[in-house]
């Protein structure tokens, strides 16, 4: 029973002196012992170089000119012209409405002018006659006023009738509805056979046309960059109202390059004070009528040259609502930064705030689910090169 009992005090003593032994194993004896090591990433500081700097925007295409078609005089509509969505120039033929009654009234209104004519020729000569009649006083010089008064009114209802014609020849012309300007059609809204109405107020709508060479690109500016550019040398609306104006540029959802380039012509008078924003716009030429009103795409503005710090895109994570570079700080240890971006050149991502030239960016290996913030890793030196140059 004894032997038993001492048996199992050396079994006791041997597991507590195991246990002391591991306790006092410093962390470099762990690892060595078999612990994971430490993971390997590439760090670089970020390149510096000078950039030409853009803002980007996003916004629509507008046609530079738009017209609703309509009627200026009532009728049977009795042709049209063209086929919908033709291209037009301006003055071409679209519509026509039945000008029979129209031609009635002009020639109803030159016979009108006819008998005004004569009106005043008789009253021409019955004031000549009684001018030569007050020298023997054969007539008095009331009658003679009567006859000039005469003459007066026929020479008024001449004119009176001069403008009648001109009314109804003027109605006959506009049975022909021509385009207002050069762009391209919609689909027609009235067919031949139609009744339709003229006018001022309620005529009723044909068709709709809307030029686009060139082509208007509206976007929103926030207020932060709208004071921005204002407190630069060139003021944004100035430049605007200049004939050589802001440069930009312009791609569409399905192109990857900036190749279509314009000028900023206008900027609005106040900003919107529900969204902080104010509407600009830029004119681009559209010789090939590819782009088409109501379009989106992504502009972006030139905003001055200067000096940036570049890391590749890839480098970039996402937190939230903030974009995140890792970089390798004091015991190699992972230390996120949040940063501002600018736009990509060359191939790399301007950061515009976050970074430093002396930060280490991990810039590969952090692929690695072990390299996460506040991890220790093991740096080895990488390189950021500069994008190529064609």
């Amino acid at each position: 029973m004894s032997n038993r009992r001492s048996g199992l005090m050396l079994v006791a003593l041997s597991a507590a002196t195991l246990t002391t032994s591991a306790a006092m194993l410093s962390p470099r004896d762990a690892r060595a012992q078999g612990a994971p090591p430490a993971p390997p990433v590439q760090i670089s500081a970020p390149l510096a170089q000078r950039v030409t700097n853009w803002d980007e925007f996003t916004g629509r295409f507008e046609a530079s000119e738009q017209v609703d078609v309509r009627a200026r005089v009532s009728g049977f509509l009795d042709s049209l012209h063209f086929k919908d969505g033709d291209l037009v120039k301006k003055g071409d033929l679209l519509f026509t409405i039945d000008p029979r009654p129209y031609r009635l009234s002009v020639d109803a209104a030159r016979a009108e002018v006819a008998r005004a004519k004569a009106q005043v020729e008789l009253a021409q000569n019955e004031v000549e006659r009684a001018e030569g009649l007050t020298q023997n006083r054969t007539i008095t010089a009331r009658d003679v006023d009567q006859r000039r008064a005469n003459l007066n009114s026929a020479i008024g209802s001449q004119q009176g009738a001069e403008a009648n014609l001109k009314t109804a020849e003027l109605n006959l012309e506009w049975t022909e509805v021509r385009a207002p300007l050069a762009g391209r059609l919609s689909n027609r809204r009235v067919d031949p056979g139609n009744l339709i109405a003229g006018g001022q107020s309620g005529a009723t709508l044909l068709t709709t046309i809307v030029a686009v060479d060139p082509i208007y690109f509206t976007f929103d500016a926030s207020e932060a960059d709208y004071l921005r550019y204002q407190r630069q040398a060139t003021n944004l609306r100035s430049s605007a109202s200049r004939q050589d104006g802001t440069p930009a540029e312009v791609r569409l959802a399905d192109e990857a390059e900036w190749k279509r380039r314009g000028k900023i012509d206008f900027v609005d008078n106040a900003l919107n004070a529900r969204s902080g924003t104010i509407r600009g716009r830029v004119v681009f030429a559209n010789a090939d009528q590819f782009l088409t009103p109501g379009t989106f795409g992504r502009l972006r503005v030139f905003a001055g040259e200067g000096d940036a710090l570049l890391v590749p895109d890839s480098v970039i994570v996402s937190d939230q609502a903030n974009k995140i570079v890792l970089t390798v700080g004091p015991e190699n240890k992972i230390v996120p930064k949040p940063v501002v971006l600018g736009q990509i050149t060359g191939g790399l991502r301007v950061i515009r705030s976050g970074l430093t030239p002396q930060d280490k960016v991990v810039i590969g290996g952090f692929a690695n689910p072990m390299v996460r913030p506040g991890a220790t890793v093991t740096p080895q030196p990488g390189q950021i090169k500069p994008p190529a140059t064609n």
